[in-house]
């Protein structure tokens, strides 16, 4: 039997100018089960950006067969709409599967090497092993168990992607809504630990948690308030 070649994708259509103009397709999925994958899995993270907290990423295989409408870049979706597609997406995908950095994983590795991971993590926990990884971003995952193609916004152009991404989103996103019980100064059951003007407070005055990542700038800039760059932030922004 003669081994599976990865196929080339040739010319890839650029990205429109906005993300809201445009839905995910089945355009890289459909080249990979023509060329012999049946088992394709799209990746996406959340919480890159984020003061507090974990990277969450998940990994998707849809199934053609069973059809989920409304799919498209988490971002791009309203949080009741979101939580609808993840509860569509668990139930009618053929696997998926949660990996996580923690904060002082991120602090260690950085954040873009912590999102890889994250993202590595959840691929290997997948229930059916993927045959052929599609990654949101501009880096494929160091280590990933089969090959791979990393999509720059991949998450409004790939179902599978948009998919992991939404699994993402709100897993991360309850995450920090139970932590919030634990640390209720920073805002966490609306900002997610992302930078806000209540955030920068809190810290100012209560602190850092041990949720916080320490290598993130934890106060905020002086001629912007609501600056949300950090250390590692700058590090992996291509792909956002």
């Amino acid at each position: 039997m003669q081994p599976r070649r990865e196929p080339e994708f040739g010319f890839v259509p650029k990205p429109p100018p906005s993300a809201e103009s445009t839905r995910p397709t089945w355009y890289f999925e459909k080249q990979l089960w023509d060329a012999g994958f049946s088992a394709v899995a799209g990746a996406d993270e959340a919480g890159r950006g984020c003061l507090a907290g974990p990277v969450v990423a998940a990994a998707v295989i849809l199934d053609p067969g069973r059809q989920i409408r409304g799919l498209q870049d988490s971002k791009q979706i309203d949080e009741d709409a979101r939580d609808r597609l993840a509860q569509r997406i668990a139930s009618r995908s053929i696997a998926h599967a949660i990996g996580v950095c923690s904060p002082a994983e991120i602090d260690r590795l950085n954040i873009l090497w912590a999102s890889m991971e994250a993202m590595r993590r959840a691929v290997e926990a997948l229930g059916t092993a993927a045959d052929y990884l599609l990654i949101d971003g501009n880096q494929r995952i160091p280590g990933a168990p089969c090959p791979s193609k990393a999509i720059i916004k991949g998450d409004c152009r790939s179902r599978s992607i948009a998919a992991a991404s939404i699994l993402a989103k709100t897993h991360r996103d309850s995450l920090m809504r139970r932590l919030h019980a634990d640390y209720p100064h920073y805002g966490w059951e609306t900002n997610v630990g992302y930078p806000t003007q209540e955030h920068f407070d809190a810290l100012e005055e209560h602190g850092p948690t041990p949720m916080h990542r320490r290598t993130f700038r934890l106060r905020r800039r002086s001629d912007n308030a609501d600056s949300n760059a950090t250390l590692g932030l700058a590090l992996f922004t291509e792909g956002e």
